[in-house]
């Protein structure tokens, strides 16, 4: 069965995948930053209230524009009340297709949420993702025997919480993902967007050359 992180990788970089699944410190710990930052997910109402708990968070914008975006989620976000405080916390989920971690659990119709350590895009949330999402959501949905139309995305770096509806684009692009990890037996194709290449762990093996702008002028 397939991972979370399996789909969402596959959905980023199939080659990617390939050297991940060969490497033996692939499930190593959480890096302590990722850590630190998916924490404050769970403390939105002291980052709100408290000026010592905002100050020595990790967060990427200043006090007062994390604490004007946290506003205006409070009033907005119907989910508000359920993203504070979930039903369900590191909840393990295991579907028909891939199994995961759901960091948050919601009732009342069940949903997840996944929270995410690095920034967001302007609008909507990254591919993988998505792929990552509508795996969460589908394996809730297994479990409980029930449909789960959306999903949130986290961002609690930025003050960001995204809900996201499982479109039939969102649930094609996750069925691609599955194909793409269920069809890898060597190594695909090396990638034609080379800037997902500079943050990859697996470059070196992988033999792909990137040149910065300096070193091309």
């Amino acid at each position: 069965m397939h991972t979370f992180r399996d789909v969402a990788t596959a959905a980023y970089c199939p080659r990617k995948l390939y050297y991940r699944h060969r490497d033996p410190a692939a499930d190593e710990e959480i890096p302590q930053e990722v850590r630190a930052r998916r924490d404050l997910a769970f403390r939105y109402p002291a980052l709100l209230e408290s000026d010592p708990e905002i100050q020595a968070a990790p967060i990427e914008v200043t006090p007062t524009q994390y604490r004007s975006r946290l506003g205006r989620l409070r009033a907005a976000l119907d989910a508000w009340d359920g993203l504070v405080d979930p039903a369900g916390r590191e909840v393990v989920l295991e579907g028909r297709e891939c199994r995961g971690v759901a960091h948050k659990v919601l009732d009342g119709p069940p949903r997840p949420s996944l929270v995410f350590a690095g920034s967001p895009p302007e609008q909507g949330v990254w591919e993988p993702q998505t792929v990552r999402l509508v795996a969460a959501a589908k394996a809730l949905a297994w479990e409980r025997e029930t449909t789960v139309e959306t999903a949130f995305a986290e961002y609690p770096a930025y003050g960001i919480v995204r809900e996201v509806p499982l479109t039939t684009r969102r649930k094609a692009t996750y069925r691609s993902a599955i194909r793409t990890a269920e069809s890898i037996d060597g190594p695909p194709s090396r990638t034609s967007n080379r800037q997902k290449c500079s943050p990859c762990d697996y470059r070196d093996q992988c033999g792909v050359v990137t040149r910065s702008l300096k070193s091309m002028l």
